[in-house]
């Protein structure tokens, strides 16, 4: 996946956001709350998003994905796809729906209601 591809999933999703922080990375929101990012891989593109705890624990072993840098770090359950090797487009787009769908679950119901999601 490239990065315009991924901004362009990103963007398909309802009630989203974009901003470009964190040393230039891609950052998708909901709700105002981080839902996936691109960028974070010195230079190259790396896509993250939060996870399961199951997916966590299954897919950091795999060649090409890793515990987010920073994020995972700090006990937070977000995996990065930081080589093509890692996961395929179509997976990809799954675990980011996923991560999408565990942060709008978060949000608060007047929020979800005013988003419409």
């Amino acid at each position: 996946m490239t990065r315009d591809e991924f901004n362009s999933f990103c963007a398909s999703l309802k009630a989203t956001t974009h901003v470009v922080q964190w040393g230039n990375s891609d950052v998708w929101k909901v709700g105002g709350k981080v839902f996936a990012l691109c960028g974070w891989n010195d230079g190259d593109d790396a896509f993250t998003f939060k996870a399961s705890e199951i997916a966590f624990e299954v897919l950091q072993s795999e060649p090409g994905i890793r515990p987010a840098p920073y994020l995972a770090s700090r006990g937070m359950k977000w995996l990065q796809v930081y080589e093509a090797q890692g996961m395929s487009d179509a997976s990809l787009r799954e675990h980011i729906v996923m991560s999408y769908d565990m942060v709008v679950a978060k949000l608060t119901k007047k929020l979800r209601a005013e988003l419409g999601v």
